[in-house]
């Protein structure tokens, strides 16, 4: 019996989702629409496998510290990661923290497949032009600037490219307005920008980022 995890803030999303892997013989699927509802459901279920979306609402790229999470309780867990996002550091960043495979939202319904059958066997899944890209990218790490961002960085400058202001940031990651405040001066000298305006400017030309995936 097989039992899939879906973490995504898009019910139609979900919907899809949920139609494609019941209509593959999938036996159990299970939903979440945030970080924190994925990991209790998680936890309390303990499914085979685990579908992340990188990028909800209010969580900045949060499925990069679920993934970590699930992976510290369970190694074992199969996790493949579904998003908008294809910047090559983003998905180098999704599997060092853990994800077997990655596959972008815009894909075909069996391409889709085609990823979840190879992660629920253990195998890790990348299309052979996104493993191209990571491949390069981690070659070439130097020259962008993503490489050199911690996960924390890495979400606040997804907020900062949603136009939130740091008293919204600091209440969605749980953290002081001074500790927002302290990263945002690490990603200007990181990013070499002077003011947070052009700090803006940045993160939406980086992640290319729509409000949420």
């Amino acid at each position: 019996m097989t039992s899939v995890l879906i973490v995504d803030d898009h019910p139609i999303v979900l919907q899809g989702c949920r139609r494609i892997l019941e209509d593959a013989g999938v036996e159990t699927v299970l939903e979440a629409r945030d970080v924190v509802s994925g990991y209790r459901s998680y936890l309390r279920h303990r499914p085979d496998m685990v579908i992340i979306d990188l990028a909800m609402q209010g969580s900045g790229l949060g499925g990069l510290p679920l993934i970590r999470r699930i992976r510290s309780r369970d190694p074992r867990t199969r996790i493949l990661v579904f998003s908008m996002h294809s910047d090559p550091m983003i998905v180098a960043r999704a599997l060092e923290a853990g994800a077997t495979g990655y596959v972008l939202k815009d894909t075909s319904s069996d391409e889709f497949l085609k990823a979840f059958s190879q992660v629920r066997s253990g195998a890790p899944y990348l299309s052979a032009d996104m493993a191209m890209q990571v491949a390069i990218a981690r070659t070439g790490a130097r020259d962008n600037p993503l490489a050199e961002l911690t996960a924390r960085e890495l979400e606040m400058l997804s907020f900062l490219a949603q136009g939130k202001p740091y008293g919204e940031i600091a209440a969605a990651l749980n953290v002081s307005y001074k500790t927002v405040v302290n990263v945002s001066s690490q990603l200007k000298q990181k990013l070499n920008v002077r003011s947070l305006a052009e700090l803006i400017r940045a993160a939406v030309q980086l992640l290319s980022a729509a409000p949420s995936d």
